[in-house]
């Protein structure tokens, strides 16, 4: 198993590196046009990895793409998508032509806003959404209403909706009256809309949710709508 590790099928590779589909990947390696390391490989399904190994098509290298992360301050006007049917503004119109081939690390619904991490390394995306690797998001929300300390404790031993135990890592009541009530969630998994659904359980409507750090990282003083270039050295992931 350790073998593996990190090693993705030579289709899926290819499409993420952005030099070819997974049909066209099928068809050059039964071709037998491709070659991993000198190699030739017939399989598509032949397991490599993307970011160290050397990809060839009839002789002439495969260039692949620069590794790119940034941080972006998603604001609450903007969907987490490529398009939008609606006609809605997406991040991708926050970032420059050249950024548009990255992919969000997770999702943050219209609503909600702060840190949101967008790469090309399909590597890095995958350990930190991973729920074994338990890398913490930690997010401010407001609700309304007055949250008890009985509200509390129940969330934080678990509450199952739909089928899903929704249980944050940690919940600090920061203040509360009954007309509102501000706190500071953490979470170590991204289940959909798991905080809106958490307090919804407990008979309050999330009015404000901003994430705020997500593993390492701090959204600091990152204004709306604006992002910055991450480095390896930032990643606990390398």
């Amino acid at each position: 198993m350790e073998q593996n590790r990190g090693k993705v099928p030579l289709e899926r590779a290819l499409s993420k590196i952005g030099a070819a589909s997974r049909t066209q990947t099928r068809e050059w390696a039964r071709a037998g046009r491709i070659k991993v390391n000198g190699r030739v490989v017939m399989d598509p399904m032949f397991p490599v990895v993307p970011e160290t190994d050397k990809f060839t098509v009839d002789g002439k290298p495969i260039i692949r793409d620069v590794w790119q992360a940034v941080m972006l301050h998603k604001p609450g006007d903007v969907v987490t998508t490529k398009s939008d049917e609606k006609g809605r503004r997406t991040v991708y119109d926050l970032l420059p032509p050249e950024l548009k081939n990255l992919h969000p690390v997770g999702r943050l619904d219209m609503a909600s806003t702060g840190l949101l991490i967008l790469t090309n390394d399909t590597r890095l995306s995958a350990y930190l959404t991973d729920p074994v690797n338990s890398i913490l998001r930690t997010y401010v929300v407001t609700v309304t209403g007055l949250v008890t300390e009985a509200e509390l404790a129940k969330a934080a031993g678990g509450i199952m909706d739909d089928g899903e135990l929704l249980k944050p890592a940690a919940l600090t009541l920061r203040k509360a009256s009954t007309k509102e009530s501000h706190l500071i969630v953490e979470l170590t998994e991204g289940k959909n809309r798991e905080i809106r659904r958490l307090f919804a359980a407990l008979g309050h409507e999330v009015t404000r949710l901003k994430r705020i750090s997500f593993g390492v990282l701090k959204l600091g003083d990152l204004e709306p709508g604006k992002f910055r270039p991450l480095t390896r050295e930032e990643l606990p992931y390398k």
